[in-house]
């Protein structure tokens, strides 16, 4: 893939760095502990979250140069998005930090609470 990315992949780009206000090193942190692991939907016969999954992705989308991203991340990194915004826009009323919305968001790398 060229440094430059097409104007659909920027903007997906973009609005994942604004989405996604987690570090690395802060969710893989936060991947090994038990909240993370609590919740989430598993697919048949998978033990880890499909949210799980992806917050491990998303450690190796932040760790990956711009010009090195491939197809199958920007792809992550839309469907990322994707779910994040859906997910805020069903956000609990109260305090949200010790809730499972606020874990599985997480998993995304996005922690609400900032």
């Amino acid at each position: 893939m060229s440094s430059t990315l097409n104007e659909k992949n920027e903007e997906a780009y973009q609005e994942f760095y604004e989405l996604v206000n987690m570090q690395p090193k802060e969710i893989e942190e936060w991947l090994e502990t038990e909240q993370s692991q609590s919740v989430g939907h598993t697919r048949d016969g998978e033990k880890e979250s499909v949210g799980h999954q992806s917050g491990g992705k998303i450690v190796e989308i932040k760790r990956t140069q711009k010009s090195d991203l491939t197809e199958d991340q920007l792809t992550h990194m839309r469907k990322v998005c994707g779910y994040i915004k859906r997910h805020t826009a069903q956000r609990p009323s109260g305090d949200v930090a010790e809730t499972d919305w606020c874990y599985s968001l997480k998993n995304w790398g996005h922690d609400p609470t900032r």
